[in-house]
């Protein structure tokens, strides 16, 4: 087998230096940027195919200087749009020729291959935009939140949906207790996406495909279109299915409404596990503490073709994906776009908070701000890690098929050692980290 030892937490924060994936980082210092709002960031991209390509779009305003990804067929005509911008398939390289003429990185590669870039970028002192979820392990996530909290850089996580209206105002009617106390709220994602075709024969490996590069830090294997370009997402080694796909979108307007940041507790259930592929349906509790004035909360999430039973016990329609809070004086049901009180007579005369919280000028201009020195991206990871921790715990649970109390201090399932194989990162030789 060609996975290195475990990374513990202490070995990872005992030095500043990155071993294994390029000493291309030792000694490295923080790069200054323009003080002045108007000049424009030098951004490197990483993964400019699919939503990459959506995210290199949304900064184009900006200064892009160098293009990173291991597919010229999913990169498409990335370089030919952005002629100046120098290509690159290894982002090591990248960073080793080039670091000096960097202010700032978006990453929007495979679940699997958030990590190693990030942490580079990281470690340079670059601002960071990395798509969801944040990256393919609790331990992983960790890592990179305290690190950017460490270097002082502006970060943002790709949760595009943050910036609707309609979200805003159900996080106002929350926080405003239009529905009294929450200490019970329902999440859901529609669909039953997973479980994808074994691979078939052994196809050459694309001329346009860097496989090795690809695979990064995951356990090597041979090439199949069963994994990419697109349905890696449902195979445990590269993706975290549909649970890390949305969960970060739709769990994002509990967690702001509610003020969350790590659960205690995790229990999930699900179909029977498979040791590589993600589930067709995955249903998960998360138990969160009291915070300040607000109660404890359970938190529950489900992938279900036919949404949570709670909404039949109320008699509440059910929409593909959406939430649902249970308050002492009503209930709250929404998706990104729509939001209704319930029951309906008790609320038909019922008027809405005075709005608080202000417009978004953008989600990718958020970022950009922030890296100029203004106020922190709304979903800057000290709000999104703990975030995107709760989703892969979902995961962790459900595949070590135990539930257990969590100690986020300590990144530890208690009294259960075996959860640790699924919170916790393993890195093919070569990719080792130590930071």
């Amino acid at each position: 087998d060609d996975m290195t030892q475990r990374i513990s937490r202490r070995e990872m924060l005992r030095n500043t230096a990155m071993a294994g994936i390029g000493a291309w980082i030792a000694g490295s210092t923080s790069a200054s940027y323009g003080s002045l709002p108007s000049e424009k960031l030098n951004i490197a991209c990483i993964g400019i195919g699919g939503r990459g390509r959506a995210n290199l779009n949304s900064l184009a305003n900006q200064n892009i200087v160098a293009l990173c990804d291991v597919d010229d067929s999913r990169a498409g005509n990335a370089y030919a749009k952005f002629p100046k911008a120098k290509k690159f398939y290894d982002f090591r390289k990248m960073f080793d020729s080039m670091s000096k003429d960097i202010d700032a990185v978006s990453v929007s590669t495979p679940d699997h291959a958030h990590f190693h870039p990030a942490v580079a970028a990281l470690e340079l002192g670059k601002h960071l935009y990395c798509e969801k979820p944040m990256a393919h392990s609790v331990e992983e996530v960790r890592i990179m939140t305290d690190l950017a909290r460490k270097q002082k850089v502006a970060t943002q996580l790709g949760v595009q949906r943050h910036t609707i209206g309609n979200v805003h105002r159900v996080v106002e009617l929350i926080r405003e207790k239009a529905i009294g106390e929450v200490r019970e709220c329902h999440s859901w994602v529609g669909g039953s996406r997973g479980m994808p075709g074994m691979p078939k024969g052994n196809p050459p490996v694309p001329e346009h495909l860097k496989w090795d590069l690809w695979l990064g830090p995951a356990r090597s294997r041979p090439y199949s279109p069963a994994y990419a370009p697109y349905n890696w997402r449902f195979w445990w080694d590269f993706g975290t299915g549909e649970t890390g796909n949305w969960g970060c979108h739709i769990l994002d307007i509990p967690y702001w409404a509610l003020e969350l940041k790590h659960p205690v507790r995790v229990e999930a259930s699900g179909p029977e596990v498979d040791a590589d592929r993600t589930p067709k349906s995955l249903k998960t509790r998360f138990q969160f503490p009291a915070r300040g004035d607000n109660p404890p909360v359970s938190l529950h999430w489900y992938h279900s073709r036919s949404g949570p039973e709670v909404l039949k016990k109320h008699k509440l329609p059910h929409f593909g994906s959406g939430t649902l809070f249970i308050g002492s004086e009503g209930m709250l049901l929404c998706d990104f776009g729509k939001r209704k009180l319930y029951p309906e007579e008790k609320f038909k005369d019922f008027k809405a908070p005075d709005k608080f919280l202000a417009d978004s000028p953008g989600f990718h201009k958020e970022w950009i701000l922030a890296c100029k020195g203004g106020e922190p991206a709304t979903c800057n990871f000290d709000y999104s890690g703990p975030m995107t921790e709760t989703v892969l715990l979902g995961n962790a649970a459900y595949r070590c098929g135990k539930s257990f109390d969590w100690k986020p201090e300590k990144i530890e399932a208690v009294g259960t050692p075996e959860a640790r194989a699924y919170t916790h990162s393993t890195f093919r030789k070569g990719w080792e980290v130590s930071l």
